[in-house]
């Protein structure tokens, strides 16, 4: 059973935004002639890497839930400039919206279980989901609608 890691997507307003990020680091990468890999780097190595990379993904808060996921492919623990260990989350470039569910803030990552993870939204459920505004999604939500 994969495990997967939780973390959140600071200075992000909505799913749509967080694609956007993606494709730009993915097209920043394809004119280096770089992998087109997305990478979050992170203070913390995750301990459980071999779980991780059995299925594993990186779940995104997004506003206070739960709202997207990013495939995990690599764990690269590092030393940066500065000597301080550190920790490429290196995912495939594909965001996947989630059934949103509400989330507290934390610091840093945590790990999240299969049985805890949101589902994936269906493409039809997705694209209506994602279309509309944002504010409107969230009062669905509370409301037990959506």
């Amino acid at each position: 059973m994969p495990l997967h890691l939780i973390k959140l997507a600071v200075g992000c307003e909505s799913v749509k935004e967080l694609k956007g990020w993606v494709a730009e680091r993915m097209q920043t990468a394809r004119k280096k002639g770089l992998p087109l890999h997305h990478i979050h780097v992170t203070r913390m190595t995750p301990k459980r890497v071999e779980e991780l990379l059995a299925g594993g993904s990186l779940y995104w808060v997004i506003r206070g839930e739960i709202a997207a996921r990013e495939k995990i492919i690599a764990v690269e623990p590092f030393r940066d400039k500065d000597g301080i260990g550190r920790c490429r989350l290196v995912m495939q470039p594909k965001v996947i919206a989630v059934s949103p569910r509400p989330m507290r803030p934390f610091q840093g990552w945590r790990y999240l279980t299969e049985d805890a993870a949101p589902p994936d939204l269906g493409k039809a459920t997705a694209a209506s989901v994602a279309a509309m505004p944002e504010p409107m999604r969230r009062e669905l939500r509370d409301l037990g609608l959506l």
